[in-house]
């Protein structure tokens, strides 16, 4: 399976009814993608998601997405309309996939993760609210914004980029500070390649969630 990223919003209300009984429904389907010791690793995610689906760990919402997957993939369908369909199956059983990134861009994206966690001392994980995510994307905001400028390739993502950084002055000395150093390392050359799409990323994920009050997962799936 190609490497991705998925940003998730949950609905732990949906989830404890639709999601539960579907579990209970279709037992023998969903262990088809669990790892060793499958009834016991069932029954464990079952308990969780009676609870809140938001205490699954990475894996066993893992296990939930490649069920989900493998159950309505269809590959004799358009692709678009067959993940379509995946994401709105997940969304019935109160999983929100709002968001997906794809090779070749989870490299880079990973990259200026890293970069921001050393910059702000500070961990992003597996399930955070907007305080912590925001920063880090007007980070991303900048970083990619300046590359995108770079090459000339103007969008209403840099403009987003002006408009924050009046406000946001440190992450933005921060963000040239890094973007000048990407320039004279050719081992940074994927990130250099790669700043206009992720400018993309980091302006669609911040008007997302820019409002949204309830905690975030994001989930790598490799």
């Amino acid at each position: 399976m190609a490497e991705k990223i998925y940003f998730i919003k949950t609905n732990p209300t949906i989830a404890k009814i639709n999601l539960y009984n579907k579990l209970c429904r279709e037992e023998n389907s969903a262990l088809r993608y669990l790892d060793d010791d499958k009834k016991t690793s069932l029954e464990i995610i079952k308990a969780k998601v009676k609870d809140s689906v938001e205490n699954l760990t990475p894996d066993e919402l893992c296990s939930i997405f490649h069920w989900f997957q493998g159950e309505y993939h269809d590959t004799s369908a358009d692709p678009s309309n067959s993940k379509e369909e995946v994401i709105n199956q997940l969304f019935i059983n109160g999983i929100d996939q709002f968001y997906e990134i794809s090779p070749p861009d989870v490299t880079p994206f990973n990259q200026i993760i890293s970069d921001y966690q050393k910059y702000s001392q500070s961990t992003l994980p597996y399930k955070f609210n907007t305080e912590e995510f925001s920063p880090f994307l007007i980070y991303g905001i900048f970083f990619t914004g300046l590359l995108s400028r770079f090459h000339k390739k103007e969008n209403s993502h840099i403009l987003l980029m002006d408009f924050l950084k009046p406000d946001h002055k440190d992450l933005y000395s921060f963000a040239e500070d890094k973007f000048n150093a990407v320039q004279t390392n050719p081992e940074t050359g994927s990130l250099f390649d790669h700043g206009v799409q992720l400018s993309t990323h980091f302006g669609e994920l911040y008007d997302l969630t820019r409002f949204y009050k309830d905690p975030i997962i994001k989930l790598h799936d490799s």
